[in-house]
């Protein structure tokens, strides 16, 4: 991991010079010869250094990319290979690594694109593709491992600060943090890619790569090591929000962002962990089969021993009105602008302009009376075009309103970027594992309770009698348009297995395609042939190769 040492030094002085909204006042060392234990040694310099690790190292752009922070193209990544948006500029392949290998047509003319999803990816995963920009793999792998390696350094640092007040409590809500945002990480690297590394000692390295499954244990590790912080190390509840309130920047504690009691703070928790297992397992939906088989994939189904831990984990996870972790544009000193920051900003406005363009199989997923369509698109302007795909559709800047959720804005602090779970994740998390469990009108309960939080003013569907299919294709539905641009939509496609090859049981079907000519089909077929978790990056396996015992860097699935 040696790439991502430097970064750590690199954002960790972009923090101290003031680019993040916090402004303590540090007690300095040797300023000819700065080093991160000599500086930062008093409880404003390591909360300083705390919010930096998160916001900066883990969210701000690393390497001059599409947009400005994370939120911006490793989630446009996720959109992108769901289909929820398109792309004509070839910034970082975005125009390109989301198309289909074919799709066919409503008079049954089938289209070949000549593109591969998966040759793009291995044939620009190289060190001199990702100096030209070019490389994928590389994006989401920097900002996570940098962020995990920041924190590292927070907790090694901790035990030598003197805190006022409450030093205990005090100390643990910064080691909390950590904690969270390492499980977050973790959470990120196995849920995209084959393996990764552990890495938890300040300045350390490893080339030992393990499988996602372990990436992910370590994320849960982490995950359930806040949580049991939070329950056993927090004695002064006004010295913990104290210190939690200078760790979350003041403008993202607005809406649904605030600071977080410990018990709102678990329920997150098992938010993430449901989350965990939830998209890293198969759940197939194709074709509308509930029972659909996926071959050749790199995870295994989910059983019915997972789905009753969902429902565990999401029943006691995030409840209407609890804060999470948001994010906001800030006029100054932020991590995003509104402009740039977010997939959501980047598609907002006249679809022949934005950088992202809607997509018609994202807009499919609303009913025709949904207010969230009325309020927040429009058809002002058609965008023709084959490759990154036709569509009638815009986000109106600023739309919603009265209620209606809003899907788009590019005024400061506008728009809210949910950074990790929300209400609507866990209320539908709930409703797919009571609909898998046979309770289908306990699950679509919990749709209609999301659909109406969001203000959408549809009829309710539980208690209409609707059958395990019918139910799961208005979960599908509403997790596409409710969660969107959240950085989950890339992995719902994968589990429910469209993203895979029509050979191997994959596929994605009656979809609504608009042609160059203008012509609206209705019933299109799409095999997108995708990868399914992505190789490690060649920028850490080519300067840090394998160990012995490692496992593959190369998915050997595909």
């Amino acid at each position: 991991m040696n790439n991502n040492k430097y970064l750590v030094i690199l954002f960790c002085t972009l923090l101290l010079s003031g680019t993040i909204a916090c402004k303590k006042e540090l007690n300095v060392g040797n300023p000819n010869l700065p080093t991160v234990e000599g500086n930062v040694n008093t409880e404003s310099g390591l909360v300083a250094l705390s919010v930096g690790a998160v916001y900066v190292n883990g969210f701000k752009n690393g390497d001059d990319w599409l947009g400005n922070s994370y939120f911006s193209l490793p989630y446009g990544y996720s959109e992108l290979l769901a289909d929820v948006v398109g792309a004509q500029a070839s910034n970082q392949l975005i125009s390109t690594i989301s198309i289909p290998e074919y799709y066919v047509l409503d008079n049954n003319t089938q289209v070949n694109t000549s593109l591969s999803n998966i040759s793009q990816l291995r044939a620009n995963n190289t060190r001199a593709q990702t100096g030209a920009g070019y490389n994928p793999l590389y994006y989401q792998w920097l900002n996570m491992y940098a962020m995990n390696s920041a924190c590292n350094t927070v907790l090694s640092l901790i035990d030598n600060i003197s805190f006022s007040g409450d030093a205990t409590t005090r100390a643990n809500t910064i080691k909390i943090w950590c904690y969270w945002w390492k499980g977050y990480a973790y959470a990120s690297i196995g849920s995209m890619y084959y393996s990764g590394l552990i890495v938890n000692e300040a300045g350390g390295k490893s080339n030992h790569y393990v499988v996602k499954d372990s990436v992910l244990a370590e994320s849960n590790k982490y995950f359930n090591m806040a949580a049991s912080l939070l329950q056993t190390g927090i004695s002064s509840t006004s010295d913990y929000q104290a210190v939690l309130t200078e760790l979350i920047p003041s403008f993202c504690q607005v809406g649904n962002g605030g600071v977080l009691t410990t018990a709102m703070w678990i329920r997150n928790i098992n938010t993430m962990l449901a989350r965990n297992l939830l998209v890293n397992k198969l759940a197939p939906f194709v074709n509308k089969n509930p029972n659909a088989t996926i071959v050749n994939s790199s995870t295994t189904p989910m059983t019915a021993a997972d789905w009753n831990t969902v429902l565990t984990l999401a029943g006691n996870g995030i409840q209407k009105g609890d804060y999470v972790f948001t994010g906001r544009s800030a006029a100054a000193n932020g991590f995003f602008t509104a402009s740039g920051g977010t997939v959501a900003s980047l598609t907002t406005g006249v679809n022949t302009s934005s950088t992202f363009r809607l997509s018609e199989r994202f807009v499919q997923n609303f009913a025709s009376n949904d207010k969230r369509l009325s309020a927040n698109f429009n058809t002002a302007t058609t965008y023709l075009d084959d490759i990154s795909f036709g569509t009638r559709y815009s986000i109106i800047d600023g739309g919603g309103g009265d209620g209606v959720y809003m899907y788009g804005s590019k005024t400061v602090g506008a728009y809210e970027l949910f950074i990790a779970g929300s209400y609507e994740e866990n209320a539908l998390m709930l409703a797919e594992a009571n609909i898998r469990l046979n309770n289908t009108d306990a699950g679509l309960a919990y749709i209609d309770a999301v659909r109406d939080y969001m203000g959408a003013g549809v009829t309710a569907v539980a208690g209409t009698g609707l059958s395990e299919t019918e139910a799961l294709n208005e979960l599908v539905k509403e997790r596409r348009v409710a969660l969107v641009f959240r950085g989950l939509s890339f992995y719902d496609s994968r589990r429910w297995g469209w993203t895979y090859d029509v050979t191997n049981g994959g596929g994605s079907y009656g979809n609504t395609f608009l042609t160059s000519a203008g012509t609206v089909n209705t019933n299109v077929t799409i095999n997108y042939d995708f990868l399914d978790y992505w190789d490690v990056p060649a920028d850490e396996s080519d300067l840090n190769p394998p160990g012995e015992g490692s496992a593959a860097v190369k998915n050997p699935n595909f």
